[in-house]
């Protein structure tokens, strides 16, 4: 299954058609994303057989984000062992854990004004979580994604790294800074769902690439050490880590630049598209 969002209502999304789910199920699950994910099983067992004839096609522009308005949207440093490795620190022990700010998060084809600084880009798999939890055991865990997105942990590196102890969220928390997108797809989709490729480029340069295979803390260990802390709720994002070669770690560095474009790729869910001004 594949979901998102159009006019900031909860779609389900297939060969160039969006249903829209409050419609076509009669009012039994919402429009509104955090209040269908929290039913998450009960929804997902709807949509296998949903009533499509009321399905229209859409443009890529039409789309918001799958999880739009977040409650915690948690982001994971140092995840691959190339990017630890090229950033000068050993690779962790355990995940290093910021956040991003929910009011950064948009749709996968937007426009994003630079702020002053250095602005950096870091592809990211992004897990978006159904139901939730508190305490959620690693064998479950994946049982509490409702599906996998792209994303961008678009970063201001000057304020990221300003004062003691550094300014990690605020820096990567700029209007437009977390990108997310087209679609979340379940994770039965993917042939492999410890195992997906991705990749990002810049102006037509690839930049960055990888494979979810090597992370350090796969989403399922993400998911139990962090909901051994936080409850989980409806519609939580994840962001997973970046690979190698963000601007910063570049000799000589290279950073984001007005009329840029940077598109990021993951196999089997499709790309988003930000253009700097």
């Amino acid at each position: 299954m594949r979901f998102g969002t159009i006019g900031d209502r909860l779609v389900l999304i297939e060969d160039g058609r969006a249903l829209d789910v409050e419609k076509a199920s009669d009012g039994r699950f919402a429009a509104e994303v955090n209040v269908t994910l929290a039913r998450f099983g009960e929804f997902a067992a709807w949509a296998e057989s949903a009533d499509w004839s009321a399905a229209v096609p859409f443009t890529e522009a039409e789309l918001g984000a799958p999880s739009p308005r977040p409650r915690q949207v948690f982001a994971v440093a140092l995840n691959y062992r190339p990017h630890a490795a090229e950033a000068g620190f050993e690779a962790p022990e355990s995940p290093l854990l910021f956040t991003k700010f929910p009011s950064c998060v948009t749709g996968p084809v937007t426009e994003v004004t630079l702020p002053p600084g250095k602005p950096d880009w870091e592809i990211e798999v992004v897990a978006v979580i159904g139901a939730g939890g508190h305490r959620i055991a690693r064998e479950d865990a994946w049982g509490a994604v409702a599906g996998l997105t792209v994303g961008q942990d678009l970063s201001e590196r000057v304020v990221q790294a300003a004062g003691k102890p550094a300014q990690f969220s605020l820096g990567k928390s700029f209007p437009g800074f977390g990108p997310t997108g087209p679609a979340a797809v379940t994770p039965d989709e993917f042939p492999d769902r410890e195992d997906i490729g991705f990749e990002c480029t810049l102006d037509g340069e690839v930049v960055q690439y990888g494979r979810t295979s090597e992370m350090i803390f796969p989403v399922d260990d993400l998911i139990a050490r962090i909901s051994a802390v936080c409850p989980l709720l409806p519609g939580d994002l994840i962001f997973t880590g970046t690979p190698a070669g963000v601007g910063n770690r570049r000799q000589p560095p290279r950073y984001l630049q007005p009329g840029e474009v940077l598109v990021s790729r993951v196999d089997g869910i499709g790309e988003i598209r930000q253009t700097f001004v």
